[in-house]
């Protein structure tokens, strides 16, 4: 069995000097009058950002905070392709001995970023709070993971290559915490490994109308109720978003190759292609200069590349009969696995409460008033307030992890 190996990070300074180097060279166009966020990234954030990036940004300085934290790395088998996959993760370990251990999962375009914010949350508790022990994986083709070279890398292989790296690490039974691509993929945990996997929270509440089939009395009660006044506004969120903010997803569950050429050569266009999302799928949050940057400069000096991070959009959609049969069940309902939901207002997708319902055995939910699609970085209290709640005492999910409650 392969070593679990601690991991720094070191970006060659020649990979610094190019960048620096395009930045310095790169060609911007020009924009409309009165053009605002409806046409995507304003070119006056853009030029201040590139102007900044090349000449003042110190990604030496960002590196070094980033390798204070707990970081490892190790192989990990994937049924069906053959060689086994570097896997780069954070583990933080509770001194607490029975805390629960708690799987994070990041999405597109975040990182293993994400669960920083709230590592000192789950770690530093007080008095009759949960502690976690906190892994938090790159997935394969992000970060400081390998990438994958074979077609069919999809939502069942994400999730195995989680559930192996838990049990690696000796957790036979664990919870798990995700959104955006976490949110799927800590479900389809759920779905293929429920003896393991005991509870799942997530706060990127995707959603159907509930199905007589699936969910006959919710979908009764659905039936004769009305939606309130945030269900409304959150329904019109969820269709701006799918007509005026969902383009990116078309061109990367299509044709991600052709795209991947430049985001792999432009940091520019790379820069641009996230910060639009940064920006739209947040709640006014007050993105500095070095947050973006740092963010983008993960995926430019990322072990695959940035191009590969785009394939999990084809590949989710574009996946075998078994693939498809999976992703279907894991957008109705996971029956066995405990689940908590954390509803935020300016998310991509906020669907009624009924809907969210319809997702499982539901023992915990949160409506937010303020925040957005990243909620751990964020809103990083709410997201380790909810942790704590729900698997603490008298939550809905206390004691799911035999013998391991949490509590000193």
């Amino acid at each position: 069995m392969a070593a679990v190996e601690s991991f720094q990070i070191s970006v060659p300074q020649e990979l610094l000097d190019q960048l620096k180097q395009k930045l310095l060279l790169a060609s911007l166009p020009d924009e409309l009058e009165n053009s605002e966020w409806d046409y995507g990234a304003p070119l006056a954030d853009i030029k201040r950002l590139v102007q900044y990036w090349q000449q003042k940004y110190d990604w030496r300085h960002q590196e070094a905070q980033i390798n204070k934290l707990p970081q490892y790395t190790t192989r990990i088998a994937v049924n069906g392709f053959d060689d086994h996959l570097e896997l780069h993760f954070l583990h933080q370990t509770s001194s607490v001995t029975n805390a629960i251990p708690l799987l994070f999962v990041h999405g597109w375009p975040g990182s293993f970023l994400e669960v920083t914010k709230i590592l000192p949350l789950l770690s530093d508790v007080k008095d009759g709070e949960p502690a976690f022990h906190v892994v938090a994986p790159s997935l394969p083709n992000f970060g400081f993971s390998q990438g994958v070279k074979k077609r069919g890398f999809s939502w069942p292989q994400y999730a195995e290559a989680c559930h192996n790296l838990m049990l690696k690490l000796g957790y036979t039974e664990y919870v798990t915490q995700g959104g955006d691509w976490g949110t799927w993929i800590t479900r389809t945990i759920g779905l293929l490994y429920p003896s393991a996997c005991k509870a799942s929270h997530i706060n990127m509440v995707a959603a159907q109308r509930p199905s007589v089939t699936e969910t006959p009395e919710i979908a009764l009660q659905h039936a004769v109720s009305s939606y309130t006044d945030a269900e409304k506004v959150g329904l019109q969120r969820s269709e701006w978003f799918q007509k005026e903010g969902s383009g990116y997803s078309s061109i990367q569950s299509t044709k991600p190759q052709t795209l991947g050429y430049a985001l792999a050569d432009s940091p520019v266009g790379l820069l641009a292609w996230i910060y639009e999302k940064l920006h739209d799928w947040t709640d006014d949050y007050p993105w500095t200069d070095d947050e973006i940057l740092t963010w983008v400069s993960v995926y430019v000096f990322s072990t695959a590349g940035p191009a590969a991070s785009l394939r999990i959009y084809r590949e989710s959609t574009h996946a075998d009969e078994e693939g498809m049969a999976i992703r279907a069940k894991v957008r109705t309902c996971v029956p066995d696995v405990k689940l908590g939901l954390a509803y935020f207002p300016k998310d991509i997708y906020v669907h009624p409460r009924s809907w969210g319902k319809s997702l499982g055995p539901v023992v915990f939910e949160h409506f937010n008033e303020k925040g957005g699609h990243f909620a751990a970085w964020e809103c990083p209290e709410s997201i380790a307030g909810d942790l704590k709640e729900m698997f603490g005492r008298g939550g809905g999910a206390e004691g799911c992890v035999k013998g391991k409650d949490g509590m000193s």
